[in-house]
């Protein structure tokens, strides 16, 4: 799985990940997570597609969101009706990204991996709802990687992830348990704020026929 997989999915609109609304969870913890530590003066959102999620935390803080695809950084300003500037002139251009803006939203569309970590401090609060859980394990890896980065510099991550018995389907997206979270931030203050059970309700817009399907979030501080 590598990044022709995911532009082909934009490409096929193959988006059974994406959401109508925004994440429940999201709503729910979302401010009160700000208003309790009041220093996360923006949201940024890895790998974030034409995610809903993205309209309710700029209702709340200028948000960042990072994704590959060019078809869905058009889509999310023209489903949404925005009005916005698209340019390569800004400084993270050399990194490969064009920058899409509407006012206190903007969206990087480029390789998140080549984000620089510097972009990233101790006022950012990390979202992930879809992008952890979207990654096989060895790109996950490599992905929490740059998240611990930031962790270190003093950023908090609002992580949203998905168990299931892993014998039972093939992902994405993937299964990712609280001992693999723990595991990938072993240095980091991990917080489990609620667990959902939503077995037999699938997840987004796909099915699941498995016989335990539950979502936790997570909040992850240095």
């Amino acid at each position: 799985m590598d990044a022709a997989f995911w532009q082909a999915c934009w490409q096929q609109n193959k988006l059974g990940f994406q959401l109508a609304q925004p994440h429940p969870l999201l709503q729910r913890w979302l401010p009160q997570i700000l208003a309790e530590q009041p220093r996360l003066t923006e949201i940024v959102v890895p790998l974030c597609g034409k995610s809903p999620d993205l309209l309710f935390c700029q209702a709340l803080r200028p948000v960042l969101g990072i994704e590959l695809s060019d078809i869905a950084c058009h889509a999310f300003f023209a489903e949404n009706q925005l009005a916005h500037t698209v340019t390569t002139a800004h400084p993270l251009a050399e990194q490969g990204f064009i920058r899409f803006q509407a006012e206190a939203l903007q969206l990087l569309q480029g390789d998140f991996f080549q984000l620089p970590d510097s972009r990233v401090n101790a006022n950012n609060l990390i979202y992930d709802r879809a992008a952890l859980i979207a990654l096989p394990l060895e790109m996950r890896q490599r992905y929490v990687e740059k998240l611990d980065n930031w962790l270190e510099q003093g950023t908090a991550l609002l992580l949203i992830s998905l168990e299931y018995p892993e014998d039972e389907k093939t992902g994405p997206p993937f299964s990712v348990t609280s001992a693999e979270i723990e595991q990938h931030f072993a240095k980091r203050h991990i917080q489990l704020l609620e667990q959902v059970d939503i077995t037999g309700q699938g997840f987004a817009r796909r099915r699941f026929e498995t016989s335990r399907l539950c979502e936790k979030v997570y909040l992850v501080q240095a």
